[in-house]
């Protein structure tokens, strides 16, 4: 874990306080707002915004010209860049190791749904928590993630990401058990990852999905009725833990979250809406089976957990539970899960993505 000495070297914002060089933000939208509102609040000004090269098209952020990269080099000699917007595509990444071997980078970790801010206070205040994780985790590789995963998200400094990282697929061939006879994804999408359990464990004969945003549901339902041969259930609902209607802030992709305020539209065009949300315990009567639920529903994870204890116990129950949505996530989830299920095994892997935004806390028997 973290000494108070590498605590304070690995302080970004800090850091950020102190410098002399200029600030500029790669990327704009919400992730470029999280970071404007912690360096407004810490009093730290950002010199420029910019963007790639080939996507400037001469429009604002925040009142300034947004500038290409190129001309982001012209105008300073040096500079520190903080990279507000996140991809998993192998050339993007590449793209921002490339900027990060040239010039000094920093992908700051903000919240992806509301909660604490992930800093030095934050790690000193739930350190006990944090070694009682790590001392669940089940193999040497999963604690190296933790550490990595930690020491990220006190300094911005994605060369901890790029350690930590391993292919999804390996997880699911070298940790998981497979066998399953079903499958409930709580955070379907667009039945992107029913496929992929599908394709990795073709034993499944059950499917339970979950998925809120009106528009992606449609899309879900589109594809679970191309299945044949399995028995499906599909619900236009947030997981939760209990029957319970709920404001959403509906983004674009992945990006549907719990809360938002009122009914409309946020500064960045995400839609708000309420919508209607339940357990997995009320909408399955699994039992018996050999279960695999997927956890991935943006902030609800604790609450959607809670409200699958029943149809946990009464199976024989592997997880996959996403830790990034939430600072308390790498924290909370897992010793939630222990209490749930002592006996089973924890495993953390970080599969590849600029920032931390694929964590995924795998749970066996």
């Amino acid at each position: 874990m973290i000494d108070s000495a590498l605590l304070q070297e690995k302080n970004l914002w800090n850091y950020l306080k102190n410098t002399d060089l200029p600030i500029v933000i790669y990327g704009m939208g919400n992730g470029a707002d999280k970071i404007l509102e912690i360096l407004a609040y810490n009093h730290i000004s950002v010199a420029d915004f910019f963007a790639s090269d080939g996507f400037v098209r001469g429009h604002s952020f925040h009142g300034k010209k947004v500038l290409s990269f190129s001309e982001i080099q012209e105008k300073y000699e040096k500079f520190i860049i903080l990279l507000a917007f996140g991809s998993s595509r192998a050339d993007v990444m590449a793209s921002i190791l490339s900027i990060s071997e040239k010039h000094e980078l920093y992908a700051p970790d903000v919240p992806v749904c509301t909660g604490e801010l992930f800093d030095a206070n934050f790690y000193l205040q739930n350190q006990s928590q944090f070694e009682a994780v790590r001392s669940l985790l089940a193999d040497e590789k999963s604690k190296e993630v933790y550490d990595d995963l930690i020491s990220y998200k006190l300094s911005g400094n994605i060369a901890y990401l790029c350690h930590a990282d391993t292919e999804k697929e390996d997880a699911l061939k070298e940790i998981l058990s497979g066998d399953y006879t079903a499958y409930a994804d709580l955070g379907a999408y667009n039945g992107d990852t029913v496929k992929e359990a599908l394709a990795f464990y073709p034993t499944i004969k059950k499917i339970t999905a979950f998925e809120p945003s009106v528009k992606t549901f449609a899309k879900l339902n589109a594809y679970l009725s191309t299945l044949t041969n399995l028995e499906i259930q599909a619900y236009p609902l947030c997981a939760w833990d209990k029957k319970e209607t709920v404001v959403l802030t509906d983004g674009s992709g992945r990006n549907t979250a719990i809360g938002g305020g009122s009914c409309g539209k946020t500064k960045n065009g995400a839609k708000i809406h309420t919508s209607e949300c339940d357990s997995l315990d009320r909408q399955n009567s699994y039992r018996n089976e050999k279960l695999l639920i997927k956890y991935d529903v943006e902030g609800a994870e604790w609450e959607a957990i809670l409200g699958s204890v029943q149809t946990i116990r009464n199976n024989q129950t592997e997880m996959i539970v996403s830790l990034y949505h939430k600072s308390a996530d790498l924290f909370a989830l897992p010793l939630l899960v222990h209490e749930i299920l002592p006996s089973h095994k924890l495993y953390l892997r970080k599969h590849p993505y600029f920032p931390a935004w694929d964590i995924n806390l795998y749970v066996c028997l």
